[in-house]
């Protein structure tokens, strides 16, 4: 069975705070690195994420040179901290190569305190990769690969914009289940003109590699993408809902559990990365538009690379990687923190709050028992919770904490 990071499991802090300096944060929380790669071959017409297509702009020798400068620029801020999971995402990191992986890692050992047993992931899109490449990953130290299927079906994968096919998206995850003990497979429902049926049936082809974590989202119209100027004709609203309500039947009857909004996972192989984020731990981010959220001694730091990947790179051969820096305030640490952990399905010990925001959980009880009458939270000295009515409206139950 995979190893996994005791999250919780951290030297307990005093409950009493300093009233010179209600903010002092005694002990950090689990760092963890993400590493954005902002290249795909092309554009998907739902993704708002940063990234941009390849073509002539994409020399890897540049960049990868850019990423360890930027993490050389960094260390003073998490200088003696062990860094436990990497995260290679994008845009698509499978566009690297494996000797560019393999060179990344090795900066990250030789400059940071990489734990020798880090969980670390690579998003890979099947259409970027062969059997080569992937045994290139994995020999490089990548030990966890995420694989962007998001449908097994052709029409929709066209209506996706995927440069992959049906039978790209089989060969991929046979060669993920081939090479990776842990792998990740994302799907997407509620596609265009997609039924329940179609949805199940990528489901069934995606429990046919037993791959040990599934993500399942529903696509979204997100502003300022090619979707939402021209938006496709998606399934109705309860039709949607039927289709959340059916693969989570499925899934949890094949065994994995729903530990977060959109993650399901067999025993034991939840991603770790994305577990320290809804646990509102650390993370370094190095890259074109990376996000950082950094505890320091009292006060936590947000940071935001330079977005484009153009001046990303003039921006560190100057020695400025990073475009917008602040602290978190007060009042915000407390809304950020529920806005991760109230994902998780098991949601989070009350002692949590008080060691990610250094504040009593007072501040938020009026907001916890309101929400608990109403039936989105259950409360009680060992846990906070949302319920199942929360999860389904968790927008609502977030809400309650603004």
């Amino acid at each position: 069975m995979a190893k996994t990071i005791p999250i919780f499991a951290e030297t307990p802090r005093s409950t009493v705070q300093n009233p010179e300096n209600p903010l002092e944060f005694r002990k950090s929380p689990v760092l963890s690195l993400y590493v954005h790669i902002p290249w795909c071959v092309r554009k998907c017409p739902y993704c708002d994420f940063n990234s941009h297509e390849a073509g002539a702009g994409f020399n890897e020798r540049e960049y990868v040179d850019a990423l360890i400068a930027d993490l050389q620029s960094a260390l003073p801020l998490i200088w003696g901290r062990p860094v436990h999971t990497v995260f290679f995402g994008g845009g698509t990191p499978s566009l690297l190569s494996p000797g560019a992986v393999d060179e990344l890692i090795g900066a990250f050992r030789a400059l940071a305190m990489l734990s020798p047993e880090a969980e670390i992931t690579l998003e890979a899109n099947p259409g970027t990769v062969e059997a080569e490449k992937f045994a290139g990953f994995r020999a490089a130290g990548v030990n966890r690969l995420s694989l962007g299927i998001q449908s097994f079906n052709d029409e929709h994968l066209k209506a996706l914009g995927r440069i992959h096919g049906s039978a790209d998206a089989k060969r991929a995850a046979q060669l993920a289940a081939e090479h990776f003990e842990r792998f990740n497979l994302d799907l997407m429902y509620g596609l265009p003109n997609q039924t329940l049926a179609q949805a199940l049936a990528d489901i069934d082809t995606a429990l046919s590699f037993a791959p040990p974590h599934l993500s399942c989202y529903q696509l979204t119209l997100e502003p300022n993408t090619h979707f939402a100027a021209f938006p496709p004709d998606l399934p109705e609203g309860d039709l949607c809902a039927d289709m959340q309500d059916a693969i989570e039947t499925k899934l949890a009857a094949a065994g994995y559990a729903n530990y977060e909004t959109s993650a399901f996972a067999q025993a034991g192989r939840q991603c770790l990365h994305n577990l320290n984020y809804w646990h509102f731990g650390d993370y370094l981010g190095i890259g074109a538009g990376a996000h950082s959220k950094l505890t320091l001694h009292d006060r936590v730091l947000r940071q935001m690379r330079h977005k484009h990947p153009k001046a990303y790179l003039d921006a560190i051969r100057a020695g400025q990687p990073i475009q917008e820096a602040h602290d978190i305030a007060a009042a915000e640490l407390s809304f950020e923190f529920m806005m991760n952990a109230l994902r998780l399905s098991e949601g989070f010990a009350p002692t949590l709050f008080e060691l990610r925001t250094s504040r009593p959980l007072t501040v938020i009880l009026p907001q916890l028992k309101a929400a608990a009458a109403e039936g989105l939270l259950t409360l009680s000295a060992e846990k906070i919770a949302p319920t199942a009515k929360g999860r389904r409206f968790l927008n609502v139950l977030l809400e309650r904490f603004l």
